[in-house]
């Protein structure tokens, strides 16, 4: 089977429109579905910085969207026509995976980022019949076409606009989830939310589903001035005093902090704007050593990583998009269509802060 991907050839190199071949369909526990509309993660621009250990050439992208076209055996629990929306690899049968922790599986860096899944013939091919990587977070998604471990998709409602729906199954996942499952917000709880990206974003709309008090740091205007719309106080990062600040509006300081940045300095601020026992959960990947200041974890203080918002997808997309359909979690309003041709503008704006989430959208063609 043919069809069109965009393809990453090289760290530095634009990704490119080419032709791919599928050289075989589901295999049993697998489904084939046809892309209605992809996100674009900054995990997937990471790729340019993993010095050499995500393997290229490759199809990125693992914030898919779309309809089922083929089933591979019958106990993949999804039929044809299915609407779906496709999230993380994990391996099913670890402890992690068996005690409903499936972002924390014990083999999510091998499936997900730096080699995934052994196969033998590799699935896709380009024209001169070379292999491309293993299937990028199990579906390499920025394409016509994903094959998928069936445990990967989650049906959703037909009725749902499914084409926006692929960033429920990574970034607005791990926003979301990170409030609603490892903070478990409450009404009345208090929350700060360093940077006002997607996945910030998105942890401000669940806090506000779910009764909380939001603080918004963020140094970019316009992204304040969505967090204000969605619910949350805004502050500007770049005004000194951060702590002291979260703590007059939190009555004390905050509950819950939420880093996005990775940047040393704003989590040891969101470390003392938390008030005793406090919680600080990390979700960006940290490139340099994190040197935390004196009394930053004071008085029972926690930091923790957190990974995919610790979700089962299965579990949380259902409720992203019941809040949606009540009007409590807009998600749709952050995200920007671009064709999949378009994908280096993607990058670009992307990189530039000039979209807050890009989903690429594969253009019909005869097949």
């Amino acid at each position: 089977m043919r069809f069109d991907a965009a393809v990453l050839r090289s760290y530095e190199d634009p990704f490119a429109i080419e032709e791919v071949t599928l050289r075989a369909g589901p295999a049993d526990g697998e489904v084939l579905v046809e892309i209605a509309g992809c996100g674009m993660c900054r995990t997937d621009l990471a790729v340019r910085r993993s010095a050499g250990r995500s393997p290229l050439p490759a199809v990125l992208g693992h914030e898919g969207a779309g309809v089922v076209v083929r089933t591979g055996g019958p106990d993949t629990g999804l039929d044809v026509g299915d609407h779906v929306v496709l999230s993380f690899d994990s391996c099913g049968h670890c402890r992690n995976c068996a005690g409903a922790a499936p972002a924390y599986c014990d083999s999510f860096a091998r499936l997900n980022l730096f080699g995934g899944r052994a196969e033998s013939p590799p699935p896709l091919t380009d024209t001169a019949g070379e292999a491309l990587a293993p299937r990028w977070f199990g579906q390499s998604s920025f394409a016509e076409y994903a094959l998928v471990p069936a445990r990967n998709a989650v049906r959703v409602d037909p009725a749902l606009p499914v084409a926006l729906l692929g960033p429920l199954g990574c970034g607005f996942l791990t926003g979301a989830g990170a409030v609603l499952n490892d903070f478990g917000i409450r009404p009345g709880d208090t929350l700060v939310v360093i940077g006002a990206g997607a996945v910030g974003l998105a942890s401000v709309m669940a806090a506000a589903a779910a009764g909380a008090v939001t603080v918004a740091v963020d140094r970019h205007p316009a992204r304040l001035a969505l967090a204000e719309r969605f619910g949350a106080v805004p502050l500007d990062a770049a005004q000194a005093g951060l702590p002291d600040r979260v703590h007059r509006l939190t009555d004390g300081g905050a509950q819950y902090a939420l880093d996005t940045t990775g940047s040393p300095q704003l989590i040891n601020d969101a470390l003392r704007a938390l008030r005793p026992t406090g919680r600080l959960g990390l979700v960006a990947r940290l490139h340099t050593a994190l040197p935390l200041e004196p009394g930053t974890l004071d008085r029972g203080r926690g930091l923790s990583h957190i990974c995919e918002g610790s979700s089962v997808p299965g579990l949380l997309i259902p409720r992203l998009t019941g809040l949606w359909q009540a009007g409590l979690f807009p998600f749709d309003e952050l995200i920007r269509t671009y064709a999949l041709a378009d994908i280096n503008e993607a990058e670009r704006d992307c990189d530039e802060g000039r979209v807050v989430k890009p989903v690429l959208i594969p253009e019909a063609r005869n097949r």
